[in-house]
């Protein structure tokens, strides 16, 4: 009889969890529809539940613009020290920078954690300089060219700053180029509007139809249409570069000023080798100051240098980066070569020895490439930190933020138990967690098979690195059977995995991708049928062993198509099988110089990657050093003796 009523019992906590579960399933759906009254009736029926610190911050966060202070605070104080009481703080400032209201948002920034919102900074800094004429104008300067989309916080400081003549008239129209060139109109006109409000209708004009604009006017006379005129070409030059460099050179070169002339040079350089053309060089060899340039235009220049082997180009442009840039290991790798690759004197030797040997280790891709430039194989250290304690593992296991994140990824609330678990571990966070307590959260993760919090967690230990931790093999049997079976090296199927999807089985992107191996319908239709999978359906790729199948089916496919080439093929993966085989058209170059011209960021950061991750799986697998540029090996047009491509690749 006591245990019926035991299991009653357990039955009843039970079936009360999952209506609570539901509940908050139901208010996450009412908070992305903003319906106000849905999460105002459900919230009572969250209490007591484990994640009622979400349902409360979706029930004030939808009406946070009509709350009051005293409500808010309310807020700040039940949930004090979780990541819904900072969330709604973050949220809670922004509000009272739209307002102005400076005197409550500085009484609240103090006991602000987060510190992870440019916006908010922006405001932050521009109070400070309201209330003590502070030189902030460097880092706000920063902050908003960085910003993609305008925003009123660093609109607000940039106004406030160039008012105040802290902030030259040149870094706001060099904004306003910027998001020319980005397309990016409302960003363009706000930073007009700063500089130049009269004028600032004329964005339109320009953004609608740049060349029509220049045709209309035959004399830049004053600082505002000479502005007017670089944005135009610009503008041209995302279109057309050929175009844009006949108009500068035709007509409007002798018109601009120095710095003027150079920007749009190197903005005509940049659109140029992102499409690989070999116009590029010509292009930024006719800017006379490399300074001029910000560096994510030095940075192409330094790319379509590399690809026509122009040392002594790549050399300067480095050169010419902040320090910041310079210190990537992206450019301080081909600042090494690009010694190594002219060296005239044992200084310029002994130089790059000293760049790669401050880089060289097994961290990421130039890492890498820097160990084997040095005559050194990628080998994995034979100790592994001691694993946490029974301490560590329990202190792990109670921390609120960790368990409410693991709670709201169970249920199904990924996204708001990602942000959770990265607030929680976040090493600048006050408080935050030491190499040790990372290393037993990641645990943790890895124990509940939460495999993307196990791998982001593991790689911001500084003290020491987890191999085996960091680079996990779920599902092993079935990644290495099938692998085996098709003939792919199975370091590269996890190479590619833990990119596309740090083993989310369930993972789902934005654009359909599915699964595992995030493989798309079309493709994973077409996959089955040539890899003769009968009767399959797309709803199928949510079974593990089925995406794995196609997954590595269309992997094989497109990597015999591109010859055994990892770096074509993880591109055509990420991008299609196209596009690689455009970008390979040119001169034949090491397949890491082919890689860091990629046009498309997301692709080039995934192909390097996936082929950093290869080497160090093969070294877990194998116990065996590893070469990461025997795999790259060189990339160039397909021979003319190769079989042809397969064109029914999708």
């Amino acid at each position: 009889m006591l245990s019926a009523l035991l299991a009653l019992g357990c039955t009843a906590v039970a079936l009360a969890q999952n209506r609570g579960d539901t509940v908050l399933l139901d208010m996450q759906q009412a908070f992305r529809k903003g319906d106000k009254k849905q999460l105002a009736a459900l919230l009572p029926q969250a209490r007591g539940h484990a994640l009622e610190p979400w349902a409360a911050y979706w029930e004030l966060r939808a009406r946070l613009d009509e709350a009051q202070p005293q409500e808010v605070q309310a807020f700040f104080t039940r949930y004090a020290g979780s990541y819904q009481e900072d969330r709604l703080r973050n949220d809670w400032l922004l509000l009272l920078g739209q307002r102005r209201d400076w005197s409550a948002f500085t009484d609240e920034l103090p006991n602000y954690r987060m510190n992870d919102d440019r916006e908010l900074r922006c405001y932050a800094l521009a109070v400070e300089h309201l209330k003590t004429g502070a030189e902030v104008a460097a880092e706000v300067r920063g902050l908003w060219h960085a910003q993609r989309e305008a925003d009123d916080g660093c609109s607000f400081a940039a106004d406030r700053l160039f008012a105040a003549g802290q902030l030259p008239a040149l870094e706001v129209w060099r904004k306003a180029r910027l998001a020319m060139e980005a397309n990016r109109p409302r960003a363009a006109r706000n930073a007009v509007e700063i500089v130049s409000p009269e004028n600032s209708p004329l964005v339109a004009e320009v953004q609608a139809n740049p060349a029509k604009y220049l045709a209309g006017r035959s004399v830049a006379g004053s600082r505002v249409r000479k502005e007017m005129v670089v944005l135009a070409l610009v503008r041209i030059a995302a279109s057309d570069p050929a175009v844009a460099a006949e108009l500068l050179s035709s007509k409007w070169d002798d018109q601009l000023t120095a710095e003027e002339r150079n920007w749009a040079w190197g903005a005509i350089g940049r659109q140029a080798a992102m499409r690989l053309s070999d116009s590029a060089g010509d292009y930024f060899a006719r800017v006379t100051r490399e300074h001029d340039l910000p560096d994510d235009m030095l940075a192409w220049k330094a790319r379509a240098a590399l690809r026509q082997g122009q040392w002594r180009a790549v050399s300067s442009a480095i050169d010419a980066m902040n320090e910041g840039a310079r210190s990537e290991p992206t450019w301080v790798y081909w600042k090494a070569r690009a010694l190594l690759a002219r060296a005239r004197s044992e200084e310029s030797r002994a130089e790059a020895q000293r760049l790669l040997q401050g880089i060289a280790g097994l961290r990421g891709f130039y890492e890498k490439l820097a160990l084997e430039e040095l005559g050194q194989s990628i080998v994995i250290p034979p100790e592994r930190p001691a694993p946490p304690t029974a301490e560590e593992k329990e202190a792990a296991r109670r921390n609120p933020g960790l368990a409410r994140a693991l709670q709201a990824i169970a249920i199904g609330l990924r996204s708001e138990g990602v942000r959770e678990w990265n607030y929680t571990t976040n090493l600048h966070q006050r408080g935050g967690m030491g190499d040790r307590e990372l290393l037993a959260a990641a645990q943790l993760a890895c124990d509940h098979a939460v495999w993307d919090r196990c791998i982001n967690t593991s790689e911001r230990t500084k003290s020491f690195t987890d191999y085996e931790q960091r680079f996990p093999t779920p599902y092993r049997e079935a990644v290495l059977r099938r692998a085996r079976e098709i003939g792919l090296e199975p370091a590269y199927v996890y190479g590619l995995i833990r990119q596309e999807s740090r083993f989310v089985s369930d993972a789902r992107s934005g654009v359909g991708a599915s699964g595992l191996m995030q493989v798309m319908p079309a493709t994973a239709r077409w996959t089955a049928r040539k890899i003769g999978l009968p009767g399959f359906s797309v709803d199928q790729l949510t079974d593990r062993e089925v995406n794995i199948a196609i997954g590595t089916g269309y992997l094989k496919l497109v990597l015999d198509d591109f010859a055994g080439s990892m770096a074509l093929a993880a591109a055509a993966y990420n991008a299609g099988p196209n596009r690689p085989r455009a970008w390979r058209m040119g001169p034949q170059v090491e397949a890491a110089i082919w890689a860091e011209n990629v046009p498309f960021s997301e692709t080039r950061d995934y192909v390097k990657k996936v082929l950093s991750n290869t080497t160090l799986y093969a070294a877990l697998l194998s116990g065996q050093p590893q070469s990461l540029k025997a795999r790259l090996g060189m990339v160039g047009p397909r021979e003319t003796s190769a079989p042809a491509e397969n064109r029914e690749l999708p």
